[in-house]
C-alpha cells in the first residue's frame, strides 16, 4: 500500500506542475486515463452507452459515461480532486454517487489525504489536492462490494446464456445456420474456420461479442491486424494467408467479453494468457536432474506463524488457536470447492478484523482474535449461506499454500488402499514348470484368444 499511495502523490505533483505551463490536456498522460478516452469497453464490466450520466461531487456537472475522462479532468482542474485506480472501479457512476453523498455528510478532508503542492514557495502559489484511494478502508470496502455486485451480474448473464436454447446466428465465415446452444456456433467455427475466440464457458454477452465482430468483417476490417481492405475477398484471402483468423489481444474493446476480467482486478484476459504462455515455455525444459522441493510455507488463519509442512500448520491451528479443519471437513462433510471456500470466507473475516462466526467487528485484528478465542467461536461457524457463496472461490491472499492441501475425501483415499491390501495375491507354484505349462489358465485364454 505505501508504494501505491506514494506513487498517486507523485501523479498529483507532476500533473500540477506540467498544468501550469503545458496546458490542461498534458495532464492526462501523468494521471494514466484510459488509452481510449471514448471507449466504454476499455475496462470490463462498464456500463453501455446510453445508461445513466456520471456525477461531480462537488457541483452539479454531469457527463455521460464514455466520456468518463472529461468529468476526471474536471475534478482535477475545478476541485482539485484525484481518483486513484479509477479503471479498477467496478461501477463509476454508483462510486461517484456514494461519495457525493460523504462529502455532503462530512467534509473532503475526512476521507482524502492532501497534497501541498509547490510547498517551498510563496504562500498565495500553494495548492492543497485531494487524493481519493482505497487506501482508506472505506473506500476499499466500497470498491469491494462494486465489484462483488458485478461478478453477481456477470455470472448470471453468463448461466442464462450456458442454459439459453433460443440462441440463432449464421456462422460469419461459411453462413451456415445455427440454432440452439451458443457452443454449437462457437465450437464450429473452431473446427471448421480455425477460429477461436475462447471456449463457451469464458465467454459472456457472446451475442454482443458476435456482433462487434461481424459489423468488423463488414467493414471489410482484419480481425487481427484491424487493416481495412478494399473488397471481401481481399479481407478472406488476406485473414487465410496470414493467419489472422483470430482476434487482436491488445484490443481492449473485447475485454468485456471474457469472464476472467471480472475475476481479477487489473489483469485483462491477455495478461492472464502471456503468465500461462510463460510457464508453458519454463516447462519446456525436461531435465529435472536439478529439481528441488522448496517448502510450503502455509501461513496460519489467524496469526503470521508459518510452517514449511503441511502437517505442522495444520498442527499449530490446532495446538495454538484450537482450530481443526479436518475435524469440521469431516462433520460438516464438504467438498473440495466447499472448503476453499470457507478458508477464503475465514481469511477474509480476520483480515478485515471480524468474527467469522457471529460477524461482529473491531477495531482491530488482535481484538477479533481474542474475542473469537474468549467467546469459543473458533470452532463455530455461522450458517453456511454465509461462507458458501460464489465470491469465496477467490482466494483472499494470493499464493494461499493452504488451499493446495485441501482434498475432496482423504477417508475415500484410504478406503482404496485398505481394499487394495485385503485382496490377497496367490503365486502359482514353479517348482514344476512343464506342469504348470500344462494346467496354467494363460494357455487356455491364449486359445480362446486364437
Amino acid at each position: 500500500w505505501a508504494r501505491h499511495f506514494t506513487r498517486c502523490l507523485l501523479v498529483v505533483v507532476s500533473a500540477c506542475s506540467l498544468s501550469a505551463f503545458s496546458g490542461k490536456d498534458s495532464i492526462l498522460e501523468p494521471l494514466s486515463f484510459p488509452d481510449q478516452p471514448a471507449d466504454t469497453s476499455s475496462a470490463p464490466g462498464v456500463q453501455c452507452p446510453g445508461s445513466e450520466p456520471l456525477v461531480c461531487l462537488f457541483c452539479s456537472e454531469s457527463i455521460p459515461l464514455p466520456q468518463k475522462d472529461v468529468l476526471l479532468r474536471h475534478l482535477l482542474m475545478e476541485h482539485k480532486l484525484v481518483i486513484a485506480d479509477v479503471k479498477l472501479i467496478a461501477d463509476l457512476r454508483k462510486y461517484l454517487l456514494y461519495w457525493k453523498g460523504r462529502f455532503l455528510e462530512q467534509p473532503v478532508t475526512d476521507f482524502c489525504s492532501v497534497i501541498k503542492t509547490n510547498s517551498t514557495g510563496p504562500v498565495e502559489k500553494q495548492e492543497d489536492y485531494f487524493l481519493l484511494c482505497d487506501v482508506l478502508p472505506e473506500d476499499r470496502v466500497l470498491r469491494e462490494k462494486l465489484q462483488q455486485k458485478r461478478l453477481e451480474e456477470v455470472l448470471e448473464q453468463q448461466q442464462k446464456e450456458r442454459d439459453d436454447c433460443s440462441f440463432h446466428r449464421l456462422c460469419m465465415f461459411c453462413s451456415e445456420e445455427f440454432t440452439g446452444n451458443r457452443s454449437s456456433l462457437l465450437n464450429h467455427m473452431a473446427r471448421e474456420h480455425s477460429f477461436s475466440i475462447g471456449l463457451p464457458d469464458n465467454i459472456v454477452y457472446c451475442s454482443e461479442f458476435l456482433d462487434t465482430l461481424q459489423d468488423k468483417l463488414d467493414s471489410l476490417q482484419c480481425l487481427y491486424c484491424e487493416k481495412t481492405f478494399r473488397d471481401k475477398t481481399t479481407l478472406k484471402d488476406h485473414m487465410r494467408k496470414k493467419a489472422h483468423r483470430r482476434i487482436n489481444a491488445k484490443n481492449h474493446e473485447y475485454d468485456r467479453f471474457y469472464v476472467i476480467n471480472y475475476l481479477e482486478l487489473g489483469k485483462t484476459w491477455e495478461e492472464v494468457q502471456s503468465e500461462d504462455d510463460r510457464e508453458l515455455a519454463d516447462d519446456e525444459d525436461d531435465d529435472w536432474s536439478d529439481w528441488q522441493a522448496h517448502p510450503v510455507s502455509a501461513v496460519c488463519l489467524f496469526c503470521d506463524h508459518q510452517s514449511e509442512t503441511l502437517e505442522q500448520i495444520y498442527a499449530h491451528m490446532k495446538e495454538a488457536h484450537g482450530f481443526d479443519l479436518h475435524h469440521l471437513k469431516t462433520e460438516l462433510n464438504l467438498k473440495f470447492y466447499q472448503q476453499v471456500k470457507l478458508v477464503n470466507f475465514i481469511r477474509r473475516q480476520i483480515h478485515q478484523s471480524r468474527c467469522y462466526s457471529c460477524m461482529r467487528t473491531f477495531d482491530c485484528r488482535a481484538d477479533a482474535l481474542r474475542h473469537i478465542t474468549t467467546e469459543g467461536h473458533v470452532m463455530k461457524l455461522p450458517e453456511m449461506s454465509a461462507w458458501d457463496q460464489p465470491q469465496y472461490y477467490f482466494p483472499t491472499y494470493e499464493n494461499d499454500a493452504l488451499l493446495c492441501t485441501l482434498s475432496d475425501s482423504e477417508e475415500g483415499d484410504g478406503d482404496e488402499e485398505h481394499r487394495g491390501e485385503e485382496i490377497p495375491v496367490i503365486a502359482e507354484d514353479i517348482s514344476n514348470l512343464r506342469a504348470l505349462k500344462q494346467s496354467s489358465v494363460l494357455k487356455q485364454l491364449l486359445k480362446d484368444c486364437l
